[in-house]
């Protein structure tokens, strides 16, 4: 992608873009920048224990843990695309990036934080096979097609990420090149072209709703026949265990679902874009910090491979 130009205002090639970030003071900004650190450190520490747990731990090679370590390496990534730009942004007084590098950000993001939605729906179906169809399970949902559905998720990320990036980056931007954000998204790019959007926010809201509808509906679906299943269950014990697998990754798709919701699937949700930065931290910080701790804590045996792992550490 070359760099746009002004249109008629000075005829200069763009070559920039401003990152704004968050309004306040010296001191807002060096407890924003603590907070991110923390937060950033917590994501890549906690994706990173889950992925070397599930490759070094036997006992979690199985479809399920399969899909885990990529959601983690999801999050690792997609949060290491934004906060280190975001956090040097923070110290430095002319919060400035290319506009290469401004197209690249979005490019990822968009297709890690789509591979993800396309990812959370593969869980519930390998959940809802697990469950509703369990000797069949091992057929199903064999090496190569769990390698295939990992694939077309990111196949599908790729696509959206195309398009939204190629969409984009076709504006002119004349009337500023400061973006209200703290990294390079569609909704505040929008916000500095001198053209007419509608076709850009068409494909925006259209592309984003449809996939977020569409996987949702594909987990609600799923969770329900598994509801079913577990109902009819007369072992409270075996009941216990899979509500508690399966309600480790509902929260998790809840959280990830919502906030991608209200930010690019539903227009006017966010009044300002203050508001939407405090979204955008949500889902793509917060929502990285807490997936780690949402499976580890509710999974005995993610738990008891942490132990495993930890004591040959030791004694290694």
């Amino acid at each position: 992608m070359s760099p746009q130009t002004y249109g008629n205002i000075t005829g200069m090639p763009l070559q920039e873009f401003v990152l704004e970030g968050f309004q306040g003071g010296l001191q807002t900004q060096a407890l924003l920048f603590a907070l991110f650190l923390a937060l950033y450190l917590a994501a890549v520490l906690g994706n990173l224990t889950m992925i070397v747990v599930i490759t070094l731990d036997a006992r979690l090679h199985s479809p399920m843990y399969f899909f885990l370590k990529n959601l983690s390496f999801l999050d690792l990534c997609y949060s290491s695309v934004i906060y280190p730009k975001a956090l040097a942004n923070v110290l430095s007084s002319s919060k400035v990036i290319s506009f290469a590098g401004c197209a690249t950000q979005l490019f990822f993001f968009s297709l890690l934080a789509t591979s993800e939605a396309f990812l959370l729906a593969v869980m519930a179906y390998d959940r809802f096979l697990a469950i509703c169809s369990p000797l069949h399970y091992p057929i199903t949902m064999c090496p190569s097609a769990c390698a295939r559905l990992v694939l077309g998720c990111y196949g599908g990320g790729c696509l959206n990420a195309i398009l939204q990036t190629s969409f984009t980056f076709s504006l002119p931007f004349c009337s500023s090149n400061h973006i209200d954000h703290f990294f390079c998204d569609v909704p505040p790019l929008l916000l500095l072209a001198c053209a007419d959007t509608a076709i850009n926010e068409l494909v925006l809201f259209g592309i984003c709703g449809l996939i977020i509808v569409g996987t949702t509906l594909g987990v609600l679906i799923s969770y329900a026949y598994i509801t079913v299943t577990i109902l009819r269950m007369r072992s409270g014990a075996g009941r216990h265990k899979l509500f508690s697998t399966c309600g480790s990754h509902m929260t998790a798709v809840s959280l990830f679902y919502g906030t991608v919701f209200v930010m690019y699937a539903q227009p006017g949700a966010v009044e300002s874009m203050e508001q939407g930065k405090v979204v955008s931290v949500f889902y793509t910080l917060v929502i990285p910090v807490l997936n780690p701790l949402i499976y580890s804590l509710q999974n005995k045996e993610v738990k008891e491979a942490l132990g495993r792992v930890g004591q040959k550490s030791i004694t290694s």
